[in-house]
């Protein structure tokens, strides 16, 4: 188990994590998910026979550091929601399956596996934001000339439902339980998947007027 440290409502809460399931291949509308096999595609990253599939990674690529570091020159993040099943509750927050895409082009399992996985310290109450699930944003950017710009903005409604990535889950024999931490899947990028040192990622609730962002900065070895 891992014991990660979070806020919630502004309070410390320490919560276990054992398993950790990246959800890929979740696109609800099928153009749009054709648009992300297409980016892919473009890597040479062939597509799964059938969507949406889990793949399981290691717990010691959490993390929720400000800096971290990856092998070389060709890997990128991806703005996400995380979902915590815990005792205590499930929870909501925002990270990024930063994936080596020179891996991806050959391994999809390998590649979740050779990055760090930076994900928010702050969470909300999953019963907060239930109600109005589909009206959340995620929004990504990167830096790049020295300036932020949109790497992905998106309703997390393009993506499949929480509970119905859990229910398929459950069905493939997949951790669901106390002590999960799933990625939920992405949102095609802006202008085409590519590196960059700096990365954020929010994911806003407009209809409680708040935001949780995580950010952090890349070194390549």
């Amino acid at each position: 188990m891992r014991m990660l440290d979070f806020t919630l409502d502004g309070s410390p809460i320490r919560l276990g994590i054992t398993d950790l399931v990246i959800a890929g291949w979740t696109g609800r509308d099928a153009h749009k998910l054709q648009e992300h096999i297409d980016e892919l595609a473009a890597l040479g990253i062939a597509p799964p026979a059938t969507v949406p599939c889990y793949y399981r990674a290691g717990l010691e690529t959490l993390t929720q550091d400000a800096a971290v570091d990856v092998l070389g020159h060709d890997s990128s993040g991806e703005g996400e929601w995380i979902l915590l099943e815990t005792p205590e509750g499930r929870f909501i927050g925002c990270g990024s399956d930063h994936t080596d895409r020179k891996v991806e082009a050959y391994s999809i399992p390998v590649s979740k596996q050779m990055c760090p996985k930076p994900i928010s310290a702050a969470l909300w109450r999953w019963e907060e934001v239930a109600p109005h699930w589909d009206s959340l944003e995620i929004h990504s950017e990167i830096r790049e000339g020295g300036a932020w710009v949109t790497y992905q903005r998106g309703l997390v409604a393009a993506m499949r439902h929480p509970e119905d990535l859990l229910e398929k889950a459950r069905a493939l024999g997949v951790p669901t339980g106390h002590g999960l931490l799933m990625f939920g899947g992405t949102l095609a990028v802006h202008g085409g998947i590519r590196p960059a040192a700096d990365f954020r990622v929010t994911l806003h609730d407009p209809v409680r007027g708040r935001g949780i962002t995580h950010g952090y900065t890349t070194r390549s070895l």
